[in-house]
């Protein structure tokens, strides 16, 4: 199958935040819609392996923070490519957060929206838990029209650089975040070091 037939759904981009006890983190996700309007719930999806599922699998809250087209780069670097659980996520960031009713932070930096929830249920999907829940509170923080990951691919990520002329090795660039890796083969076990995908997300670069 040819996998870039999924990068052809429409997808919007966002921070997902929550908060345990005195911890404030947030990673990127891409899976979030309103699934009913009344009650008004909305549903996500995510990754077991990023540390705010367990932050939101244990308190029951989280925000989205709607990203716009006006977000940079290295908002994506910091709640993309990185782990909570290695680094404070939210260091030197603080004017760029507010928090809602629940105490939860939401990014104020490149986005145009956030949304408070509240988890009423939970089902498990192997790889992702899908959190249903509530709707408590949000707000409109500017008109930038909403990022999807298309418009992300074409205008947020950084293009890979031109190959060296006097390089002969193969190049492999990750098509999440721009990683380029050089070889004669990419290991089919390989990690992207930067955002953590698989070898199944880098393209040979011709």
């Amino acid at each position: 199958m040819d996998q870039k037939v999924m990068y052809t759904l429409s997808y919007g981009l966002f921070v997902l935040s929550a908060r345990r006890g005195e911890k404030d983190n947030g990673c990127i996700t891409n899976t979030a819609i309103q699934v009913t309007a009344e009650p008004n719930r909305i549903a996500i999806a995510v990754n077991k392996a990023n540390y705010t599922h367990d932050m939101v699998l244990e308190t029951g809250k989280f925000t989205l923070s709607v990203l716009s087209e006006e977000a940079k780069f290295d908002l994506f670097q910091r709640f993309g490519f990185q782990s909570g659980r290695d680094v404070d996520k939210l260091a030197d960031f603080q004017e760029h957060i507010a928090r809602d009713g629940n105490g939860v932070v939401y990014v104020t930096q490149g986005t145009n929206a956030w949304i408070s929830c509240q988890v009423v249920s939970t089902m498990d999907l192997g790889t992702h838990t899908l959190f249903v829940a509530d709707v408590l509170d949000g707000g409109v923080l500017s008109q930038a029209p909403s990022a999807t990951y298309s418009y992300y691919q074409s205008h947020i990520k950084p293009k890979p650089a031109a190959p060296a002329a006097e390089s002969s090795k193969k190049r492999w660039v990750c098509t999440v975040c721009g990683y380029v890796y050089e070889g004669e083969e990419l290991p089919a076990d390989f990690i992207c070091p930067l955002c953590k995908h698989p070898a199944s997300d880098f393209e040979l670069l011709k």
